[in-house]
C-alpha cells in the first residue's frame, strides 16, 4: 500500500499507473492552498514541486495576511522585509516585533494570520509607574519583556492612550 501511494504522490513520471498528485497544475492547487491554514500550506509543500510552487505563491500568502500588514511592516527597518515574498513577510511578522522601546510587541499567529500583542507594565499609562513607592522593577526571564513590574500598593489601573496601529473588526 505504501509504494501506490508514493506512486500517486510523484504522478506519471514513468511509472504507468496513471495520473497523480504530481500532475495536478500549480494554480489549482494554489486556489486550494488559499482555504487552508498555514501550517496546513508548509506541510503540503513537502509532498512534491507543484506542491512547493504553489506553496510559495504571493497569491496564497496575500490572503493569510492581514489587511493591516504594512502598518506592522512599518515598525521594521525596511531593509528587514523589501524584496521579501508575501510567505518571507508572512513569516517575519509570525516573530514578535518590538516597539515603543521595548515596552510593546506584536506579530501574526502562525495559524490565523491574526494580529497579537503584548504590552509590557512599562508599556501602560499608570499613574505613579516611576514612583518607587509603588512600584519595584524586577529584571526577568520568564518574560518576552526585561522587566516586569511588581505593585507595592493598591491603586486604580486605568488605560488611557491609543495605538497607531490598526485593528480591523475579528482579526486580532
Amino acid at each position: 500500500m505504501g509504494a501506490t501511494l508514493s506512486a500517486l504522490a510523484e504522478g506519471t513520471n514513468g511509472s504507468g499507473l496513471g495520473p497523480g498528485l504530481g500532475d495536478i497544475p500549480e494554480s489549482c492547487v494554489a486556489c486550494v492552498f488559499l482555504y487552508l491554514t498555514p501550517p496546513e500550506i508548509c506541510n503540503l509543500a513537502r509532498l512534491n514541486r507543484a506542491f512547493r510552487g504553489a506553496a510559495s505563491s504571493d497569491s496564497v500568502w496575500e490572503g493569510k495576511l492581514p489587511p493591516n500588514y504594512q502598518d506592522l511592516l512599518d515598525l521594521l527597518p525596511p531593509e528587514r522585509y523589501q524584496n521579501l515574498s508575501k510567505k518571507d513577510i508572512f513569516a517575519l511578522l509570525s516573530r514578535p516585533v518590538a516597539f515603543d522601546d521595548g515596552n510593546k510587541e506584536v506579530w501574526l499567529d502562525r495559524v490565523t494570520g491574526r494580529v497579537c500583542m503584548a504590552i509590557s507594565a512599562k508599556g501602560l499609562a499608570i499613574t505613579g509607574i516611576e514612583d518607587r513607592r509603588y512600584w519595584n522593577w524586577v529584571p526577568t526571564e520568564e518574560s518576552s519583556f526585561e522587566e516586569k513590574g511588581h505593585k507595592r500598593t493598591e491603586s486604580i489601573l486605568r488605560e488611557s492612550r491609543e495605538e497607531e496601529i490598526s485593528f480591523f473588526p475579528h482579526t486580532f
